[in-house]
């Protein structure tokens, strides 16, 4: 019997060892798996919180800048990377979106530098500014030494819900003449009319429509010419690139289709050089949805911000459709818009 007992005794102190075993195991795990939940937290961008000293500061930018007594658009975004690191990107009068690697932030100034871009010459682009109350206020230093003040108002979201309603189309270009259009500058116009198509001789002034929309649907059947570079700006802000793209190219913001700096498409749909190219172009707010000879190359896109060439940053303004002829030649033969109603 005693040896019953002593057997008996063994095991239930086994157990009990094993249990606590057990026991001290499973709260270890479950701090691990707290531990765990909570550097996913950390590092989960949605649950980062904006550092006091960047308050504010985050976000998208529509800018003026005075450059010479000339208002020119400009447009800025600042992020958080990580836990504290502003980065950003920046949209110059010209050129595409450029990334910013670092915004300096400092006793409620800001600066970062970027290399040029188009504008050439060696040294870097210097902006700096300050939050003032709603607006930024700042200074643009160019990479040979020229300075030019700006401000800067938050960026409109321009969300839309519900569906669109659609309203009578409008013939942008009648084949006849440039009855409702204007050109950038009239000792450089090269556009003309001739057997119903509209003819961008050679590179010269921008043409823009007298009217001005906020949402629409656009219909533009144009053709260019090896080695062709144009565009058209929608609201006058946002360009959608055309371009002789060679097929075996990888899509690209830069190539056709694209908008331009910003949004990708999603293949390469062109007919080529010297044919008839098709553009069907819906854009509500920021979402844009871009079908290129009938392949649907981007499909409800935001669009972050104004592209290089933009007429201003008045984002949330209705603007005109302007067909960029500052590069090269091109050929339109039909535009129609049908505006939201």
């Amino acid at each position: 019997m005693l040896k019953k007992y002593i057997g008996y005794s063994t095991i239930a102190c086994l157990l009990a060892g094993t249990m606590a075993s057990c026991g001290g195991a499973s709260t270890e795990s479950e701090a691990k798996q707290e531990q765990v939940k909570q550097e996913e937290e950390l590092h989960n961008p949605a649950s980062l919180e904006v550092p006091k000293e960047a308050e504010g500061l985050v976000g998208r930018w529509d800018i003026t800048v005075d450059k010479a007594g000339k208002k020119v658009p400009s447009w800025l975004e600042v992020k958080i990377s990580g836990y504290n690191t502003l980065v950003g990107y920046f949209v110059s009068d010209s050129g595409s979106s450029r990334p910013v690697s670092h915004i300096v932030l400092k006793d409620g100034k800001f600066s970062f530098v970027i290399p040029p871009q188009w504008e050439g010459g060696e040294g870097d682009i210097k902006v700096e500014g300050e939050l003032v109350g709603s607006e930024l206020k700042g200074t643009i230093t160019s990479n040979k030494g020229e300075a030019f003040n700006y401000t800067g108002v938050s960026a409109p979201y321009l969300n839309r819900t519900g569906e669109a309603a659609w309203g009578t189309p409008i013939v942008l270009f009648n084949g006849t003449d440039l009855t409702g259009w204007k050109v950038s500058s009239e000792e450089n116009n090269k556009w003309v009319v001739k057997d119903g198509i509209l003819i961008n001789q050679e590179a010269g002034a921008n043409l823009i429509t007298e009217q001005k929309f906020e949402d629409f649907k656009l219909t533009a059947e144009f053709r260019y010419a090896q080695g062709g570079n144009s565009g058209i700006y929608l609201r006058g802000r946002y360009e959608v690139q055309i371009e002789d793209s060679p097929k075996d190219r990888h899509p690209g913001s830069l190539f056709y289709g694209g908008v331009y700096g910003f949004l990708a498409p999603n293949q390469l749909a062109t007919n080529g050089p010297g044919e008839w190219n098709t553009y069907e172009i819906t854009l509500r707010g920021r979402l844009v949805t871009i079908v290129a000879n009938g392949k649907t190359i981007i499909s409800e896109q935001e669009i972050p911000g104004i592209t290089g060439g933009a007429l201003d940053s008045n984002e949330g303004e209705p603007g005109p459709i302007y067909l960029q002829g500052d590069h090269t030649g091109v050929e339109f033969r039909k535009l129609v818009i049908t505006p939201a109603k």
